[in-house]
């Protein structure tokens, strides 16, 4: 049986588990040989759905999102962060977000989608504690240290800018905590990862 998007493969070795994955556009569903026809319907539904629920939240709306980082603003920033927007955006491609503290505003690159929950969750919170200090001093990251996974979180982006030779973004928070010897933490409105 071959749905348009669904592509079913059979083996004789299988007995008893199902598995699916995303190959492009493609859905690939793995069964056992011997499933009867009303097995694999059941099993191919089963594992379309689990695959939609993982894409779901692996791609939050912008609406899940802001929901996102009002729960991260008062796991680990004492609720204190409060942006008055928070959106993914795809014009963004050599940051992985932004801020304009003095809107409130928060964009997440649409490059984060499909990375994995603790990633984003990093990109919020760092977002989040601009909304209370603008540049990246000391205060800043403290800030963000609050939250336990900054560092493996880091590490990741920092992996995934390098395997797409994108800027050491590393190297510009250099320069905006220079900055920020001179502004005492109070450096430029828009501030960004």
């Amino acid at each position: 049986m071959e749905h348009e998007d669904v592509e079913i493969r059979r083996s004789r070795r299988r007995r008893r588990t199902v598995s699916a994955y995303r190959d492009g556009g493609r859905t690939i569903v793995l069964m056992p040989a011997g499933f009867t026809a009303a097995q694999e319907r059941t099993w191919v539904a089963t594992m379309v759905a689990k695959l939609e629920a993982k894409d779901r939240r692996a791609r939050p709306n912008d609406e899940q999102l802001a929901a996102r980082a009002r729960k991260l603003s008062r796991t680990y920033l004492g609720g204190h962060a409060e942006p008055s927007s928070v959106r993914w955006v795809t014009n963004q491609n050599t940051r992985w977000g932004s801020c304009t503290p003095s809107e409130g505003t928060i964009r997440l690159s649409t490059r984060l989608q499909g990375m994995p929950a603790y990633v984003v969750d990093y990109v919020l919170v760092h977002e989040l504690a601009h909304l209370l200090v603008a540049g990246h001093g000391p205060r800043f990251w403290a800030l963000v240290a609050a939250y336990p996974r900054t560092e493996r979180a880091r590490g990741f982006l920092d992996g995934v800018s390098l395997a797409k030779g994108l800027p050491d973004l590393d190297a510009s928070e250099e320069t905006d905590v220079l900055e920020d010897d001179v502004l005492a933490d109070d450096g430029p409105a828009d501030d960004e990862v």
